[in-house]
């Protein structure tokens, strides 16, 4: 199955002036086609920077989702980053430029003091169909300013509207006949008064035992704000526990939730389960 990850470029996120959204929408578009993401990583708007991002990735297999910094403004540099790391320089891409030429016209059809094609705002238009050489361009159903793709990277703008279709697309038309290949599943129980060492043997037994499952432990101190909730599924998460779950392929799940389950019972460690 591939593995995909994320790179997420914008000084404003690092900075705090903007939220990142994109990172849980990815989470949500991948998890419906039963799929997932391996690893994500943010990085600012300084060419090295990316460069050194995207010359690791480029090196492996992954497929990588890349959003932010592909406009024509000083800040903007994933474009050239890319280039770099792939060890060419950046063109004007045809099919881009029509694109963007459509877009302008639309744009003075608009307006009510439209712009010769010559102006200085239409050519820094252009600019954002300068891709690296070789590259295929990402359809944009917002405005028609395309993304591009090379060595299954995928390049977005950092806008969630444009972006969000723009990788439904690439999935979509890319990636479709690796949707639901192998189904996941998760089960997880809800561990008081033990601390993580003494479940840590049991983690170990049933990740051996069991191939494809991975166990994990979520530690809390308790949500004092949750006690008496009327949902007794947010109020058990007042008290200080461990969520201690098994996930991994359909098939294999319930056989390790068994396992984890009879483990515990063994302990002792008083537990409840968790509402899938």
């Amino acid at each position: 199955m591939k593995t995909f990850g994320l790179v997420i470029v914008g000084d404003e996120i690092l900075s705090g002036r903007r939220t990142d959204k994109h990172l849980a929408k990815v989470i949500e578009l991948l998890g419906a086609r039963g799929l997932h993401l391996s690893w994500a990583h943010y990085v600012g708007d300084d060419r090295a920077a990316i460069r050194a991002v995207l010359e690791r990735t480029l090196a492996g297999d992954d497929v990588v989702f890349v959003t932010g910094g592909i406009g024509a403004t000083p800040d903007d540099q994933t474009r050239q980053a890319a280039a770099e790391a792939l060890g060419t320089d950046v063109a004007l891409h045809p099919e881009a430029e029509r694109l963007i030429l459509e877009r302008i016209a639309q744009m003075n059809a608009e307006s009510t003091n439209p712009l010769p094609l010559d102006s200085p705002e239409h050519r820094q238009r252009m600019r954002m169909g300068e891709f690296p050489r070789g590259a295929s361009i990402i359809p944009n159903p917002y405005n028609r300013i395309p993304g591009f793709s090379i060595r299954e990277h995928y390049f977005v703008p950092g806008f969630p509207v444009m972006a969000w279709p723009m990788l439904e697309w690439v999935l979509e038309t890319r990636y479709a006949d690796e949707f639901h290949r192998a189904p996941q599943a998760e089960r997880s129980v809800l561990v008081f008064e033990t601390p993580e060492s003494k479940v840590t043997p049991l983690m170990e037994a049933i990740e051996a035992r069991f191939a494809g499952v991975k166990v994990f432990s979520l530690p809390s101190v308790g949500d004092a704000s949750l006690e008496g909730d009327a949902d007794p599924q947010r109020a058990m998460r007042a008290r200080r526990h461990i969520e201690l779950g098994v996930k991994g392929p359909v098939d294999a799940i319930d056989a390790a939730y068994a396992a984890m389950v009879e483990g515990l019972a063994r302990l002792p460690a008083p537990f409840v389960a968790v509402d899938s």
